[in-house]
């Protein structure tokens, strides 16, 4: 991933976006070229030297049985957003800006390992539903389904678990951009109703500032 180094991402960024990676793009190499599906995953920071991604594939998707060819890849995205020049108040003085895309990712990398195993998998499923259920009033659990039915869902799917071995991470959320400017693009985006990446951004900011 090319990062600029205004655009690193820092550890603890790092580590807000493994602790909630939500669904993200695992990628394979395989005999058959580059596979690649929509995953929601969850992080185990105790697994390995770097912590794992636990996911899971439907039994019918052929990417658990072809063998990952060197490393595989998990893809964390967060808001992303397209910045207009005119929220620029730089726009008025000198004309010289142009329109650009803010975005939040992770390159995830490590060795792939596949879990066959109903018992691994139910474990996986109750932390996932734990994980994206917290905010609820009235969370659901996997208890509350009948466990024939619950039985035969685990059935239908096959664990997976990244072993992370290294991660690429960026923040581009206008840190390249003097004061005014980001104040213009955090008013634009609320203007559009995408708060969550007016929050991002203004985060970045607030950081910026807290290391100047």
């Amino acid at each position: 991933m090319y990062v600029p180094s205004h655009f690193a991402a820092d550890q603890d960024a790092i580590s807000e976006l493994l602790s909630d990676p939500g669904a993200a793009n695992l990628v394979t190499s395989t005999e058959r070229g580059l596979l690649a599906t929509l995953l929601p995953f969850v992080y185990d920071p105790e697994a390995g030297d770097h912590g794992a991604l636990l996911g899971h594939l439907a039994r019918n998707n052929d990417q658990w049985l072809l063998p990952a060819l060197g490393e595989s890849l998990v893809i964390i995205q967060r808001h992303d957003a397209y910045i207009s020049p005119s929220w620029y108040p730089s726009k008025a003085e000198h004309g010289r800006v142009v329109p650009t895309w803010n975005y939040t990712t992770a390159h995830v990398y490590g060795r792939l390992v596949i879990h066959d195993d109903p018992v691994w998998v139910e474990d996986l499923v109750r932390r996932l539903t734990t994980l994206h259920e917290a905010s609820s009033a009235k969370p659901w659990t996997v208890d509350d389904a009948p466990a024939r039915y619950v039985a035969g869902q685990l059935r239908a799917i096959v664990g997976v678990e990244l072993v992370i071995t290294r991660v690429e991470a960026k923040r581009k959320l206008s840190q390249n951009r003097p004061a005014a400017d980001v104040d213009g693009v955090i008013a634009g985006l609320r203007a559009k109703g995408d708060l969550g990446s007016a929050g991002d951004v203004e985060r970045a900011q607030q950081e910026s500032g807290r290391r100047d």
